[in-house]
């Protein structure tokens, strides 16, 4: 399980300005990733902006990122959905080489009760032929995974591994971590959250400003597994006005954007997400260039 502590980083999907991948540019972020000091990838999740991907895009991103990966890290691939059937099939034709772990989010727009949401992953577990991460995000998916139906799952089902949480409730995040397997990872879903996350016995996070702030953050991220909380603080409140504009106009408008003024690739996006707006993109610009003036 250790593979899965740390800093893991979810990828953003580079793109050409006429929206095609840009596999140069993926290349360039996997390596600013590993030279940045993070522990694991996770290709193809939600800021990879997976929702307006074909299939066929997402096999050659998946193969790409592997070969460019050279198993220098541990990789997690992104497979979820809200049709149970289809999700397994996508994970039964999965080329799994290169590949640690599965990150599956839970079942969208269906809005499932919990029995739903324990029998989904039931069957997705049953058919995997790699460990499985859970994924909650209600503030997407519009239904919360419960502590009960998460911890359920984790016991059940031994290569349900850990959860991704990013449900933003501490009262939820103390019951995982009371009633869980010891095994089990609860890993952190929101980077404003890590610190405290961790402060409770998470195992790191599934980051989105580690793609452009990659060793700010995973430094951040290994003196909180040291237990060094004091040491973690200033490097933690460093990077809140960073990663509060980074979100402010949608995931992955302005990590792209910072990205973009990092040289690693460029900032676009597909519809129906746009550009971060100039405003944000120059307020972006000062804050990296604040933040890495310290480091």
């Amino acid at each position: 399980m250790n593979k899965f502590q740390g800093t893991g980083v979810a990828l953003v999907t580079p793109f050409n300005t006429d929206g095609s991948v840009d596999y140069n540019g993926l290349k360039n972020l996997i390596n600013h990733l590993i030279d940045g000091g993070v522990d694991y990838l996770v290709s193809l999740g939600t800021t990879g902006e997976t929702a307006t991907m074909t299939k066929d895009e997402k096999k050659k991103v998946w193969a790409y990122t592997a070969e460019i990966n050279d198993n220098r890290l541990p990789l997690v691939a992104g497979i979820g959905g809200n049709n149970t059937l289809a999700v397994a099939e996508d994970i039964k034709n999965f080329d799994t080489t290169g590949y640690s772990a599965i990150l599956s989010v839970s079942p969208y727009y269906n809005k499932p009760t919990q029995e739903g949401i324990y029998q989904h992953y039931k069957y997705l577990s049953e058919i995997s032929p790699l460990d499985l991460i859970l994924y909650n995000v209600p503030g997407r998916t519009m239904s919360n995974m419960s502590p009960e139906t998460t911890c359920r799952l984790a016991y059940d089902f031994k290569n349900i591994i850990g959860t991704k949480e990013a449900s933003g409730s501490f009262d939820q995040f103390n019951q995982i971590m009371r009633d869980k397997p010891e095994d089990f990872l609860l890993i952190s879903g929101d980077d404003p959250v890590t610190l405290p996350m961790m402060a409770l016995g998470a195992a790191g996070i599934i980051s989105v400003i580690g793609n452009a702030l990659p060793k700010q953050f995973s430094d951040m991220v290994r003196k909180c597994l040291a237990g060094d909380f004091k040491g973690a603080t200033p490097a933690h409140l460093s990077l809140v006005e960073f990663t509060r504009l980074a979100f402010a106009e949608g995931n992955p408008a302005g990590i792209k954007s910072a990205l973009k003024h990092l040289g690693v690739c460029g900032d676009t996006v597909r519809l129906p997400l746009v550009k971060a707006s100039s405003t944000l993109a120059e307020a972006i610009v000062k804050e990296i260039e604040k933040i890495t003036v310290v480091a």
